[in-house]
């Protein structure tokens, strides 16, 4: 795999490329465990990507929503 940094999309590309490699079961076992170690790399990076893009999500939406006022008889 190239040295340089992938997105989310060519990172899950990639990933989608070695899982249908490896279930075809044509790889030689050298090159079979190569691919498993890339895919397993690339699958933390994807999950990394979505945890981060899933926090930011929680954060945007939490700034949106008003300011509760334990107070306000008016929201019971």
């Amino acid at each position: 795999m190239p040295a340089k940094k992938l997105n989310f999309e060519s990172t899950l590309t990639r990933l989608e490329e070695i899982v249908a490699r490896l279930e075809s079961g044509d790889a030689p076992l050298e090159e079979a465990m190569a691919l498993f170690e890339e895919g397993a790399k690339l699958s933390a990076l994807c999950y990394n990507t979505l945890n981060k893009a899933e926090q930011k999500v929680r954060e945007l939406t939490a700034s949106l929503r008003p300011e509760e006022d334990p107070h306000d008889e008016s929201l019971s």
